[in-house]
C-alpha cells in the first residue's frame, strides 16, 4: 500500500494507470467521435447471496436461478418475475467463482467481487486489487463529466471484510461510496449553475485545501503505528478521489447538461426511509446520469454483508420475520421462502432500473441497448463463494444476446469480466485471474 509520507497527491492524480485528465468529447470535434454509441457500465451488488431453497421444502418455483423450461426457454422463478418483463434483455449466468474466492474469509466476498483478487494471500503492501467499474472509467472518463460514480446504502468505506463499497481504484484500495440521494444529485447536476465563475472559485479554494492537509498528513505520519497510517491512506485516497472528480468538473464548466425531467425525484427520501422509496430514487439518479452521459461507470452496493448496515433491517419493514442476514442463513421452509420473497423486492427494484433505461434514448437505440447491468453477489447462499448467482442486462446494441440462463461447469468469473471489457471495446489481454473470454452465446457476437 502507497504510504502517506511517499504520497503526492499531483503525483497520484498523473499516475492512475499512467493516464492524465483528457478533454471531453465536444461536438466541435465531429460527428465520428461524438456519434459514436455511448458503451456504460453498471455493476449492482447484493450481500448474503440469493434464496436457493432445498428441494426437499418444495418452493424450487422460489429459486433465485431458473430450474424449469418451457418451450426452450427458461421460466422465471418467483423471486425473479418482476424481471420478465426485460427477458429479450437480460440473462442467468450460474456456475460463476473467484478462484481465490474460497480462500478467504467467506465475509470478504463483496470485497473480491469485482476484482477477483487473492485477499487471502495479498500482495507485500497492499490488500485488494482494481475493480471491473475503474478499469472501464479508466477507459471512459475522457467521454464524460465524471470518470465514475460509486454508491451504496451506508456510504464511505466500512473497513477491510467489512466494507460499505464495491469499488476499488488501479491501486487496490476503496473508493468512498454515496448513499444520499440529495447529494447524489448535487454533484452530478450542480443544481446551481447561474456562476460558472463562483464554481471555479469553490474548485479551487477545495484544491488548496486539499494541499494543506497532505502536507499536515506527511509529517502526522511519523507519530501513526501502522493501522493509523492505512487509516490515513484510505483518507488520503477519499480526498484524492474528490478531486479528481473537481478537475474533471471543472472541465466541463461551461458545457450545459442536457435538458432533463427531475420532477419524479424525491430527494428527500435517506437509506432510514421505506426501502423501496430509497432504491428506486437511486436508481433514478444512475439512469438521469446515464442519459445525460455526466458518467459512464457507476457501482451501488445494495446490501452490506454479515448483518452489517441498515439494510439488514428491510426484511423487517416488508413485512418479513427476519433481517436479511439472518434469513440468508435460513435452513428452514418459512426462512428460506421469506429470504425469495426479499429476493423478489429486489428483482422489483432492478426492474424498475432497467424500465428507466429502456424509457430514455441514445442517439442509436435505449440507454439499456447501450449499458451493460451486472446485477449479483458474492455468495450463493450461507457464505458459499460458489455457482455466485449473477444477471446480465442490457448491452444489446453492443452485441450482447440475451434470453439465456447459461451455465457450463464451473466458470471463472473474471472469464465474464474480460468478456464485458471486450463488449466496452475495452481490448485488454487479460483481467485479474482470467484465462480468456467465456464461450457463452451471450457474448458471441463480440
Amino acid at each position: 500500500m502507497t504510504t502517506i509520507r511517499s504520497m503526492s497527491r499531483r503525483a497520484y492524480l498523473q499516475g492512475i494507470g499512467g493516464a492524465t485528465l483528457a478533454l471531453p468529447v465536444l461536438d466541435a470535434m465531429g460527428a465520428e467521435v461524438t456519434e459514436q454509441v455511448p458503451r456504460r457500465f453498471c455493476a449492482l451488488y447484493t450481500a448474503n447471496g440469493m434464496s436457493l431453497p432445498n428441494p426437499d421444502h418444495g418452493i424450487s418455483d422460489w429459486s433465485w436461478f431458473p430450474t424449469a423450461e418451457a418451450q426452450g426457454q427458461f421460466v422465471f422463478g418467483q423471486s425473479t418475475e418482476p424481471l420478465q418483463p426485460y427477458r429479450k434483455s437480460l440473462s442467468f449466468l450460474g456456475g460463476l467463482h473467484h478462484p481465490s474466492g474460497p480462500k478467504a474469509d467467506p465475509h470478504v466476498c463483496s470485497d473480491m467481487w469485482l476484482t477477483g483478487a487473492p485477499l487471502h494471500n495479498p500482495k507485500p503492501g497492499t490488500y485488494n486489487s482494481a475493480g471491473l467499474d475503474q478499469v472501464i472509467a479508466l477507459h471512459t472518463k475522457q467521454y464524460c463529466r465524471q470518470p465514475s460514480l460509486v454508491l451504496s446504502i451506508d456510504a464511505g468505506t466500512g473497513f477491510l471484510s467489512r466494507t460499505g463499497t464495491i469499488s476499488y481504484n488501479l491501486e487496490g484500495s476503496p473508493i468512498p461510496a454515496e448513499n444520499s440521494p440529495q447529494r447524489v444529485f448535487d454533484r452530478l447536476f450542480r443544481g446551481d449553475r447561474t456562476s460558472m465563475q463562483s464554481e471555479r472559485s469553490a474548485l479551487q479554494r477545495r484544491i488548496k485545501l486539499v494541499d494543506a492537509i497532505v502536507d499536515s498528513a506527511r509529517s502526522l505520519n511519523q507519530q501513526l503505528s501502522q493501522s493509523d497510517r492505512d487509516r490515513m491512506d484510505q483518507y488520503l485516497t477519499s480526498l484524492n478521489e474528490v478531486e479528481s472528480r473537481l478537475i474533471a468538473s471543472e472541465q466541463w464548466n461551461d458545457i450545459p447538461l442536457k435538458a432533463q425531467d427531475y420532477s419524479h425525484l424525491n430527494l428527500d427520501v435517506t437509506h432510514e426511509s421505506e426501502p423501496a422509496e430509497y432504491y428506486r430514487n437511486m436508481f433514478d439518479l444512475i439512469a438521469l446520469a446515464f442519459d445525460a452521459d455526466i458518467t459512464r461507470s457507476v457501482t451501488f452496493m445494495l446490501n452490506r454483508e454479515d448483518g452489517m448496515g441498515i439494510s439488514d433491517t428491510f426484511p423487517l419493514k416488508l413485512g418479513l420475520t427476519r433481517t436479511h442476514h439472518s434469513l440468508s442463513h435460513a435452513g428452514d421452509k418459512a426462512g428460506q421462502l421469506e429470504f425469495a420473497k426479499y429476493d423478489r423486492f429486489l428483482s422489483e427494484q432492478v426492474a424498475h432500473f432497467l424500465g428507466r433505461l429502456t424509457e430514455y434514448q441514445d442517439r442509436q437505440g435505449s440507454v439499456l441497448d447501450n449499458t451493460v447491468v451486472l446485477f449479483g453477489s458474492g455468495a450463493s447462499t450461507t457464505h458459499n463463494p460458489r455457482n455466485l448467482p449473477t444477471l446480465i442486462a442490457g448491452g444489446n446494441g453492443l452485441g450482447l444476446q440475451h434470453g439465456q440462463y447459461w451455465r457450463n461447469g464451473e466458470t471463472r468469473m473474471s472469464n465474464v469480466y474480460l468478456s464485458i471489457l471486450h463488449s466496452l471495446k475495452i481490448e485488454q489481454d487479460s483481467f485479474a485471474d482470467s484465462t480468456g473470454t467465456v464461450s457463452s452465446p451471450i457474448f458471441a457476437k463480440l
